[in-house]
């Protein structure tokens, strides 16, 4: 039976509209805020306007930039981008549409733990990561691709192990992207979710396509100045524009007080939303930082922002661009998240793991510009990880299976043209997945808590390969495949014995999931520790021939 929240007017609050009523289960039952043309104007038209925007920069810069056409132009944009656009872009990229909707969800769910645990549990990751943009720039100068260190390094097998880690990483953060995308969309306007799914990829291939890593910089440019705008008029809506029933901090502090009294937080201190003491806020913070080094240790595309950077520019960007990021799921959490509570709306919990509260909020504040304003920033947030994305999983297949395994004396123009055609292929498929997960039944917090498990175990492994010179290659597949499978199995049992069936609820509860990370973690560390013994460090990148610079 679907959950009924079963609403009270406890704030003489009935919604903008007035139409809430005693006992209602949903918020999202009835009609769309809206029209359904305003959803394909944002998903299709504005594709089209970013691409022309974004090809009119590429053109203007191959006017004035010698090998603006080459591979490595395309794949690296030179490996001449300065700090303050290193950072634009690891905002942009690290800013998912998870970022803002999953963040939300947390708050509305554990109070004002969840938009701490979001926020604070996936910056140290990309703080950490200078470490690692640090040491390629420093051992390996002239690689494209993180996975060809492991290969000068290891060799062939360890090369295909984490060639499947990495992909499945860039398959899992774009399912993502896609399926909070395809739901806000639907929710706002009424838009084919289906269609949204397979629309909101295919709108970011052509740019990313036609520019390779200097289209990503552009669009990162664009993209968070439009988030951070709105941001700040959600931020101000909630809290400084005195409309009822918030409006201040005040009156979001009086009424989260009341509302625990009626919807308390379990396992929270007195069932209250302003308490830190959240058992499941916390668990929610061990999962989030577990899975989030996944994200990013083993996804190439912020290997790619560290290689494109000038070597200068590498720690400083990363470092920079992790403390701004740290703002946005934030302020979007305590303003939108703890803003549902606060008014009181009838969201759901599965309406909430779709990533639908920011919609309800954004509806009742600014009505129908709220809602278009939501999906603006929305679909910034989704373009702007989506490019990034797409051009990680081309240069992957161009460098480390194409040049790699089947055409190895590959020019330059047969890398850009292999990388081009990858971009599509990767958007067309990756709209595809979407679809049949949410035929599945999986959301966007169900998938979000699930990649811990799927990719965490690589995260050593793939460190390590240039940080750690005794460890060996038989340790680090062999690590990282045994906390892959340790995980499965204890995830699968964990859900199995605390409920007592498996369906895709109790599979995505907060502790099959914890163990899952947690075993994982235990058995990758101990392999590698076991089995690593004597392995020289990596050589120096200009002996190896086949990471040398294209051109």
């Amino acid at each position: 039976m679907a959950e009924c929240y079963g609403w009270q007017d406890l704030l003489n609050f009935a919604g903008r509209a007035g139409n809430f009523y005693p006992g209602q289960c949903d918020y999202f039952g009835g009609g769309t805020v809206l029209p359904q043309a305003i959803g394909w104007v944002i998903v299709v038209a504005f594709g089209a306007v970013f691409t022309l925007f974004t090809s009119l920069a590429l053109w203007l810069d191959s006017r004035f930039t010698a090998h603006s056409g080459s591979s490595e132009a395309y794949t690296t944009a030179g490996r001449s981008v300065k700090a303050g656009l290193t950072a634009c872009d690891i905002v942009s990229k690290w800013t998912w549409a998870a970022t803002l909707l999953q963040s939300s969800n947390v708050a509305y769910k554990y109070g004002v733990s969840g938009p701490f645990w979001y926020a604070a549990g996936a910056t140290i990751q990309v703080l950490l990561f200078a470490i690692m943009a640090v040491e390629i720039k420093r051992k390996a100068p002239t690689c494209h691709t993180v996975l060809e260190v492991v290969r000068a390094r290891w060799g062939t097998v360890a090369h295909l192990t984490f060639l499947v880690f990495c992909l499945l990483t860039n398959i899992i953060v774009t399912s993502m992207l896609i399926l909070g995308g395809a739901a806000v969309v639907n929710g706002l306007t009424g838009m084919n979710i289906f269609a949204a799914a397979f629309l909101l990829p295919v709108g970011v291939m052509f740019y990313t396509a036609q520019g390779g890593l200097k289209a990503s910089y552009v669009a990162s440019w664009a993209n968070t100045g439009a988030i951070l705008i709105a941001l700040v008029v959600f931020g101000m809506m909630t809290y400084a524009s005195g409309k009822y029933p918030v409006g201040s901090i005040g009156a979001v502090w009086e009424n989260l007080q009341d509302v625990a009294g009626f919807k308390p937080v379990a396992n929270n201190k007195e069932g209250s939303y302003l308490t830190m003491w959240s058992l499941n806020g916390l668990v929610f913070g061990i999962i989030n930082v577990i899975g989030n080094f996944g994200t990013v240790f083993v996804d190439q595309s912020y290997w790619q922002g560290a290689i494109g950077a000038k070597p200068s520019a590498t720690y400083k960007g990363y470092l920079l661009g992790g403390l701004c990021w740290f703002a946005v799921p934030f302020t979007m959490a305590t303003s939108m998240g703890l803003a549902a509570r606060a008014m009181n709306l009838p969201v759901t919990i599965a309406e909430s793991n779709a990533g639908l509260i920011p919609a309800a909020v954004a509806q009742e504040l600014l009505g129908a510009g709220g809602g278009f304003l939501l999906m603006l920033q929305l679909w910034m947030a989704v373009t702007a990880t989506a490019n990034s994305e797409q051009l990680a999983v081309a240069s992957l297949i161009a460098y480390d299976v194409y040049r790699t395994y089947i055409n190895p004396k590959a020019t330059g123009k047969q890398m850009v043209f292999v990388s081009r055609v990858m971009v599509c292929v990767y958007a067309v498929l990756s709209g595809i997945l979407a679809i049949v997960l949410m035929k599945i039944g999986l959301s966007l917090g169900w998938v979000y808590l699930f990649m811990g498990i799927m990719i965490g175990s690589a995260v050593m492994p793939i460190a390590f390969s240039i940080t750690w010179k005794n460890c060996s290659a038989a340790g680090a597949v062999c690590g990282a495949v045994s906390g892959l499978i340790g995980a499965l199995i204890t995830w699968i049992v964990v859900a199995k014995s605390t409920t007592g069936e498996l369906t895709i609820a109790t599979l995505g509860g907060d502790f099959p999931m914890l163990a899952g990370e947690a075993i994982m973690l235990i058995s990758t560390m101990r392999i590698l520790l076991m089995m690593c013994s004597g392995q020289h460090v990596l050589q120096d990148a200009a002996s190896v021939s086949w990471l040398a610079c294209d051109t």
